[in-house]
Formats: C-alpha cells, sequence, structure tokens
C-alpha cells in the first residue's frame, strides 16, 4: 500500500494529500491501493507533501 505509512506520518487525510499533490483523492486512493504504476513524477510529488525523501535503488536478484 504505497504512500499510506507517509501519509500517516505526516498526519494527512487522503484528500489533503490530494490537495498538497495537485491530484484527486481518489487519485491517491488508487495510489496506496498499489493498483497501476504511479510514475516517478508522481512519486517525487507524494514525497514533497508528506515531507519525505525518494529513494530508487536497484538491486541484485
Amino acid at each position: 500500500m504505497l504512500g499510506t505509512g507517509a501519509r500517516a506520518r505526516a498526519g494527512l487525510k487522503q484528500a489533503e494529500l490530494a490537495e498538497r499533490m495537485g491530484t484527486s483523492q481518489s487519485a491517491v486512493a488508487r495510489l496506496e491501493s498499489g493498483k497501476g504504476r504511479p510514475s516517478v513524477a508522481t512519486l517525487e510529488k507524494l514525497a514533497q507533501a508528506t515531507g519525505s525523501k525518494l529513494r530508487i535503488a536497484l538491486e541484485a536478484a
């Protein structure tokens, strides 16, 4: 459930996070449910809106 922990740590409701990200509450709900593949730009907005740091890493299999 992508984003739920970051949103909770920031003390935000879905609607508040959506406003900070410039998107809809339903888009935040889809993001948190894991449906779809968010773009890096969306993940950057999520990180900024929640005061988090986005880190993307490639690891050996």
